[in-house]
């Protein structure tokens, strides 16, 4: 395998990603269906400018054509073994979805550039999956619940999808990070870290790569493994897979619990950090292809 530990990600390409999909194309979900299919259009000119193969997984919701989108780097040694990555490119009703979750397809690309330059061991899947947000999302049919079911009956092994959900905003502020009720006296009050969230059954390999991820970056980092009924522990694709007992955790700023634009028209793109982001995209890619190599 080349060595990466001098290839990062650049807050101008992650700036650049996050304008075209929250402000070029603004909001974008099956009630505007021509911002949807211009936010598929241009993940997929991304992907294959840089050479890869996008595999759509299309299928109708609320009448309108929508597509998961896949990528793969088929690992060296083990290549049937998978770690997915994912993030979706929908955004929720009356939001241009900036920080939630532009900032998360944005890293994903970033991802995807970065790992050009590497032969993983395992298999590393990039996945943008689409309709997360309601009316999909728990009682609907997002995307990325079809994918999971699909992966599943097809006996796709997948190690640990991981879920990049709301990962822009950052604040060095006393009191600018809040929690549920009782995880306050565990964590800072301080919003300059990102998360790793996991259930019980998926925190052996959370942990795994909260360690390859503090080896490789000085990026501040929380973890905890949680029940699923604390708001917002399961609010993302992540809960599909968990459905399918695939073991899988979210990559997150915490959203509402710190960003206070969450669902809103205000969640646009200049009030996101990107340095900071380019930082974190930096460390997920080095802790991934490290994760690859481990025992999982």
């Amino acid at each position: 395998m080349r060595r990466a530990m001098n290839t990062e990600a650049t807050a101008e390409r992650l700036r650049d990603h996050v304008y075209r999909l929250a402000e070029t194309i603004g909001e974008r979900n099956v009630y505007r269906p021509q911002a949807l299919h211009a936010a598929e259009d241009y993940i997929t000119q991304v992907w294959r400018g840089l050479g890869y193969a996008v595999v759509p997984q299309e299928y109708t919701a609320k009448g309108v054509r929508s597509a998961n989108l896949e990528i793969t780097r088929t690992g060296s040694i083990h290549p049937n073994e998978i770690i997915l990555i994912g993030a979706h490119y929908d955004s929720v009703i009356g939001s241009p979805g900036a920080n939630d979750n532009a900032s998360g397809v944005a890293a994903l690309l970033e991802l995807s550039r970065l790992l050009t330059a590497v032969g993983p061991a395992r298999t590393l899947r990039l996945v943008a999956f689409v309709n997360e947000e309601p009316p999909f999302f728990n009682i609907g049919q997002p995307g990325s619940m079809l994918y999971a079911r699909q992966a599943r009956r097809r006996g796709h092994d997948i190690r640990l999808m991981a879920s990049l959900e709301t990962i822009g905003c950052y604040s060095n502020e006393p009191g600018s990070q809040s929690y549920p009720p009782l995880l306050r006296h565990w964590y800072p009050d301080r919003g300059d870290f990102v998360a790793f969230v996991s259930n019980f059954r998926s925190r052996r390999l959370m942990r795994q790569l909260a360690r390859a991820f503090r080896a490789t970056s000085d990026f501040p980092l929380e973890h905890a493994a949680l029940p699923a009924i604390i708001p917002g522990v399961a609010w993302s694709d992540h809960l599909s897979f968990w459905r399918q007992r695939y073991r899988a955790m979210m990559i997150t700023d915490t959203a509402f619990y710190r960003y206070p634009y969450y669902h809103t028209a205000q969640d646009t793109p200049e009030r996101l950090d990107y340095h900071k982001l380019a930082r974190l995209t930096t460390g997920l890619f080095r802790a991934l292809v490290a994760l690859a190599e481990q025992s999982l």
